[in-house]
């Protein structure tokens, strides 16, 4: 029998079919990752600044704009890090670390989503309710929900992924380390970790969008019920923003997840979706469709 030696890093390969293009990549990533995380940030003192959005709603969207900062940066700083000629090389715990944190934070994020419809729904069926169900105490109680959930479901992922042996090679095929990216390189056999972390990942998003839907469902007969036609553009206002940043978040995880045969630059585009572009776009409809933001913000910094 061979010894075999764990491996102590890997090496990411990046995007595929982008050799030579690495500048024009770095400017442009550099460029969106600032976005967010500046994006997310003016979010966030939009709300601390303002006591009238102090409620649930922006306790929610102010935890999703933290998500949207920290979800890139599990992958984007080491992407461009490598991007600017620096070493591809990222250790055996850096990759175990990118593994945990990105479906921690997805998942997290996924659940988020769904405690957001959540309180759409009570606000708009139960409107003189609402601060009654949505009680600080409940609204604590979903968020370490989502946590918990998140973790559980990161742990087990990552669990599955690294008590295989890797003893190489140990080019990762990818910009980031992923799992269907790591798996491949297992000296042991990796079918059973395949399919318990496809069956996850797709059960855990599926369960999401279809909570999503029932209480979108719910929302929709809520607002043809209301009479008023003011009142009715009112409270489709405030879930539109949420709905689009549902269908931004939810369309690229559907693409990843549900191709019939994989393909590796497809698959990378989506995912670079789902991880830089999506937290971006997340920033400006909330900033730019939402009226009590984008009236904190010209209080906040003075402007007429």
């Amino acid at each position: 029998m061979r010894n075999h030696t764990e491996l102590q890093e890997f090496i990411l390969m990046g995007i595929p079919q982008t050799e030579g293009l690495e500048t024009v990549l770095f400017v442009i990533f550099s460029f969106i990752y600032f976005l967010t995380l500046f994006g997310n940030l003016l979010i966030l003192i939009a709300i601390y600044s303002s006591s009238t959005l102090h409620t649930p709603m922006y306790f929610f969207l102010g935890l999703l704009s933290i998500f949207d900062m920290f979800f890139p940066s599990v992958t984007c700083p080491k992407m461009l890090f490598y991007l600017s000629g620096k070493s591809r090389a990222i250790s055996y715990k850096g990759c175990v670390a990118q593994i945990f944190f990105h479906h921690f934070l997805g998942s997290t994020e996924g659940c988020l989503y769904s405690v957001m419809a959540y309180d759409r729904f009570v606000a708009i069926y139960h409107p003189l309710r609402y601060m009654l169900i949505m009680k600080p105490r409940v609204c604590v109680g979903l968020v370490i929900g989502t946590w918990l959930v998140g973790c559980l479901q990161a742990t087990m992922l990552t669990s599955f992924t690294f008590q295989l042996t890797y003893c190489g090679p140990n080019y990762v095929n990818y910009y980031f380390c992923d799992i269907p990216a790591v798996l491949p390189l297992a000296c042991t056999d990796s079918s059973l970790a395949q399919k318990v972390s496809s069956i996850n990942v797709s059960l855990l998003a599926l369960m999401l969008l279809l909570s999503i839907c029932v209480f979108y469902t719910g929302i929709g007969i809520a607002i043809l019920r209301i009479r008023s036609t003011e009142d009715r553009q009112k409270a489709f206002s405030t879930c539109s923003a949420h709905l689009t940043a549902i269908l931004c978040a939810y369309g690229p995880v559907i693409i990843i997840y549900l191709q019939p045969t994989p393909n590796p630059l497809l698959g990378t585009i989506t995912q670079i979706l789902n991880n830089l572009v999506s937290p971006m776009l997340n920033s400006l409809i909330y900033s730019l469709r939402n009226k009590e933001v984008k009236r904190s913000l010209k209080m906040v910094f003075h402007l007429s």
